[in-house]
């Protein structure tokens, strides 16, 4: 009697799909979005920008502003930050791998749900910053509860608090 059922589930399945077909309508990521790769970007001013599902893959961005962008969902993959500035920036919900952060201004911006594995946060400012649900490397959490502080004026937010600090 199960496989009748499970084979009726089949038919009924397959029949649906003839009669009643999906139409697939797709387009590649970087037909929606802004996609950055292997270039150097140094120094490049993108404060204010909405920059959501942005990608960036191998690109220098030592010195780049990003101060108060809106990059909710960007990723970031194998990038260099370093000295770069994300104050008041938003990268909830962003995927952050292999990239270094190191002498970061990360002040008040919002990794909520991030994902931020294998990368680097030496010496980067992270005050009132909100790391709420990111998922970072056990020893980078760590190194950045050494200097965390402050409450993200957006989410009200204790930096420490977010980060599981002790």
């Amino acid at each position: 009697m199960k496989k009748f059922f499970q084979g009726l589930s089949i038919f009924v399945l397959l029949l649906s799909l003839t009669i009643f077909p999906a139409t697939a309508e797709g387009a590649s990521s970087s037909a929606v979005t802004s996609t950055f790769e292997s270039q150097s970007m140094k120094g490049e001013d993108f404060t204010n920008q909405n920059l959501q599902l942005a990608e960036f893959t191998k690109v220098n961005l030592e010195g780049a502003d990003f101060s108060n962008s809106d990059l909710r969902g960007a990723v970031f993959n194998g990038v260099n930050a370093e000295n770069a500035i994300f104050s008041g920036a938003n990268l909830s919900d962003g995927l952050i791998y292999v990239t270094s952060f190191d002498r970061a201004d990360l002040s008040n911006a919002i990794f909520r749900d991030a994902i931020m594995m294998r990368s680097t946060f030496k010496d980067a400012t992270v005050t009132g910053a909100d790391f709420t649900f990111a998922v970072l490397d056990k020893q980078q959490v760590n190194n950045l509860c050494e200097n965390a502080s402050g409450i993200n004026p957006i989410t009200q937010v204790s930096t420490r608090q977010s980060l599981g600090c002790p």
